[in-house]
């Protein structure tokens, strides 16, 4: 009898509170990394291309065009771990785990202190061992 490896697609994400380093896990090694940045022009870029309610301040837009750019990555994986210094992780997961369309991922927060980037991809590599 053979069994076939069946391979999970991983995701971990480091948060801090300037921008969202994702390292995108294959067989025990981060096989590629990203960065999306908390910017006023990633704002105004995500504005255009996603209709936002137009109360409320502009603090919240911001962070509402943030997390729903961060959502769109998540929704291509099976297991994301979100970790970093901040609440920003909380809010997102939250906001993930109330949206059905995230129902099928397994998604854990782990709250960390600051870290290196070292740190960041060792937290990245053990966390799926």
């Amino acid at each position: 009898m053979q069994f076939k490896m069946i391979k999970t697609k991983q995701l971990a994400i480091f948060m801090d509170d300037k921008n969202a380093l994702f390292m995108e896990l294959y067989n025990h090694m981060i096989v590629s990394r990203n960065i999306v940045f908390k910017s006023k022009e990633n704002e105004e870029y995500i504005q255009y291309n996603y209709s936002m309610p137009s109360f409320g301040s502009d603090k919240h837009h911001h962070q509402l065009a943030y997390y729903k750019e961060i959502s769109n990555i998540i929704r291509h994986y099976q297991q994301v771990v979100l970790f970093g210094p901040i609440d920003t992780e909380n809010e997102v997961y939250r906001l993930l785990k109330t949206d059905d369309h995230f129902k099928n991922i397994k998604i854990d927060f782990v709250y960390t202190k600051e870290m290196t980037d070292f740190q960041i991809h060792e937290f990245a590599l053990d966390y799926y061992k």
